[in-house]
């Protein structure tokens, strides 16, 4: 995983840090990071992005307008949530999911299905 650049989408503060910190222990490098759908959306143009992490709810907002943006793009897709399979839309369900709380290792175990699925 070293050297891959991750897109961070997650708007709780804390959880946020914390996973910049998780990624930097995997070796990875910050593509950038948002707490909102619109600020995340605004990056995704500008920055070379070899795979993300994405929160599915963002407050208001859900991250699905990225989700698509990112897959047009062939970018590799990991989601994060607190809900189970419950809380993620069924045309999104194929992707690796993360149920919060989780560790280094399964964070790095998605990361690695995310992308070993885009090199197939």
């Amino acid at each position: 995983m070293k050297g891959l650049r991750i897109l961070l989408v997650e708007d709780e503060f804390i959880i946020l840090v914390m996973l910049e910190d998780m990624l930097a222990e995997l070796g990875c490098e910050l593509a950038g990071s948002a707490s909102r759908l619109s600020d995340a959306l605004a990056i995704v143009p500008h920055s070379a992005i070899d795979a993300a992490v994405l929160d599915i709810n963002l407050g208001a907002d859900t991250v699905y307008p990225l989700a698509e943006a990112l897959a047009a793009q062939n970018v590799p897709i990991v989601f994060s949530t607190g809900y189970g399979l419950v809380g993620i839309s069924d045309a999104w369900k194929s992707r690796p999911i993360l149920q919060k709380p989780y560790q280094l290792d399964q964070l790095a175990a998605a990361l690695t299905a995310a992308t070993a699925a885009r090199s197939s």
